[in-house]
Order: structure tokens, then sequence, then C-alpha cells
């Protein structure tokens, strides 16, 4: 009986964590943006991140094209989840949309709102990811997660990585963070 009861509270518990995370989630999915808000959202990103950074325009120039997830809501009790949607641009101009989406188990509660900035600095990674049905941080090309303090500056010569990323919550740059595992799908806007 004892057992049977330790069961039921698993599963109860179990499923309040799903259900939970699936609320954090489809929070930021509920309301799907237009092109054009994305727009305003990825522009608003970019201008915080040109502010915050130092270097950051010039390193934005010599891209070869730069996604933009701003507003990225993720959340979890003990299971999570992660979605967010923006653009894709070349020479400053958007040529695509994107969504983002991981899921995550393990200890965790809470949520949290974050931008994603991935600077392809390489043709050839550009292509592959444009190329993609479903790209995979981790599996399909690996990010170099830039963790900088306030006062540093970005170095353009010694960004020598096919793909430079950046993560931004409400106070600036986040650190120990990953984007293994994030799953990033082209959207039809």
């Amino acid at each position: 009986m004892q057992d049977l009861k330790s069961r039921i509270t698993k599963v109860i518990v179990l499923v309040v964590c799903i259900t939970v995370t699936l609320g954090f989630v489809s929070a930021g999915i509920s309301h799907a943006k237009t092109a054009k808000e994305i727009d305003a959202s990825v522009e608003a990103s970019l201008e915080r991140f040109r502010e915050e950074v130092k270097g950051a325009e010039e390193f934005l120039k010599s891209a070869k094209g730069v996604l933009v997830l701003p507003g990225v809501i993720k959340g979890g009790l003990v299971i999570g989840g992660e979605y967010g949607e923006g653009a894709l641009r070349i020479d400053g101009k958007t040529v695509d949309y994107y969504s983002t989406a991981s899921a995550s188990y393990g200890f965790q509660l809470g949520g949290q709102k974050k931008d994603i900035i991935l600077v392809f600095m390489q043709e050839e990674a550009l292509n592959k990811f444009r190329e993609s049905s479903g790209w995979k941080a981790g599996v399909d090309g690996s990010v170099a997660l830039v963790k900088i303090g306030a006062a540093a500056s970005l170095d353009t010569t010694k960004m020598n990585e096919p793909i430079v990323g950046f993560v931004f919550g409400q106070k600036g740059l986040m650190y120990n963070l990953t984007l293994e595992g994030s799953k990033f799908t082209k959207l039809k806007k």
C-alpha cells in the first residue's frame, strides 16, 4: 500500500512539473509574432548589443550573417523548455525567420527571458545553417559563446571561430550558459 502511494505521489509530481514547464514555454509561443514584430524586436536587441559591448559595431560589420532571437523564454520545474523566434540578417537586412527550441531535464526551477545572438563569421558555416531543415547547436555546428565583462571589448582579430554566440539577460551578457542541443528551424513568415 505504501509503495502504491509513493508511485501515485511521483506521478502527480511529474504531471505538475510537466504542466508548469509547458505553461512557461507556451506563454512565449501562444502569441505567434508577425514578421514586423520580430524585425522590431531584432533591431532593439542589436541596438542593446551595440550599446553594451565595445567593438560590437565593427564585429557585426565583419560578419557574414547574424541570427538574432530576442525574448527567448526559458522555464522549468525539473523538466525545462525554451522557445523563441527571431531573424537572420545578412548585410543588415532580414533574409529569413527562425525559431529556437530546446528541452532539458534535471534540477531547475523558474523562468527567464533572454536574447540570443549568433554571429556567422564564415560563409561556409552560414550556408550550412541556411541549408539545414533543423540546425542543432553542438551537432550540426559548434557555437563559441563569448563571455566578456562589462569593461571588456570585442577584438575581431581574435574571433576566428565559424560561429560566435552571445546571450543577454535583463542585466547584460549572461555567463555559464550553453546552446548545446538548441534546435533552430526556419519559419515561414
